[in-house]
């Protein structure tokens, strides 16, 4: 469903060849859960990355937060920064310290424009690290064809402060449920 031949990270110097990268693991929602969750997550990479698309299962317009949590971790732990730029040509910026999770782009809920997904690509960097907080950086966003706040582009970067390795990654939808067919991928990359 999603192909490995980007070479996001560049692990090596100028020049060198992109990094390889190697599924891990595909969940996709049969419709209603509120959580799908990576877990038994190998120590064998240099960073991770997720590739998703989801839509959420409410039957309204408008669109659904969604949020990443690492090790199952819902304390005040985690950092967000995230710029967001709607179709309706408004700008959000914000920056939030002790957060219980990471932000992820909203998605789109059912009763919005018919197929349209919320699409990501979540880094996870330094990831089996034992000796650093652990660092996410997120692109991602939907365009639902309405000239409105529920097109959204989102860069985001994230911090978990904490230097355990990363062995589990629950993606939530927080304030509905995922639609059947929304998707995350993991990959591990060499570095």
């Amino acid at each position: 469903m999603f192909g490995v031949s980007l070479g996001i990270i560049d692990s090596g110097g100028a020049g060198s060849a992109p990094a390889s990268f190697e599924p891990i693991q595909t969940l996709t929602a049969a419709g209603g859960e509120t959580s799908l969750s990576f877990t038994s997550i190998p120590s064998t990479y240099k960073h991770l990355q997720i590739r998703g698309i989801s839509r959420a299962s409410v039957a309204s317009t408008g669109t659904s937060n969604v949020s990443l949590t690492l090790n199952s971790d819902t304390g005040s732990n985690y950092a967000v920064h995230r710029i967001n730029t709607y179709d309706n040509s408004s700008i959000n910026v914000q920056g939030l310290t002790n957060y219980p999770y990471i932000f992820l782009p909203a998605q789109p809920n059912d009763s919005t424009t018919a197929n349209c997904f919320m699409v990501s690509i979540i880094d996870l960097i330094d990831y089996a690290s034992t000796t650093k907080n652990k660092t996410v950086r997120i692109f991602g966003g939907a365009n639902t064809n309405v000239t409105d706040a529920t097109s959204i582009t989102a860069l985001i970067s994230g911090g978990w402060y904490s230097t355990s390795a990363v062995t589990s990654v629950q993606v939530k939808a927080n304030t509905s449920s995922f639609k059947a067919g929304s998707t995350f991928a993991l990959y591990g990359i060499k570095g």
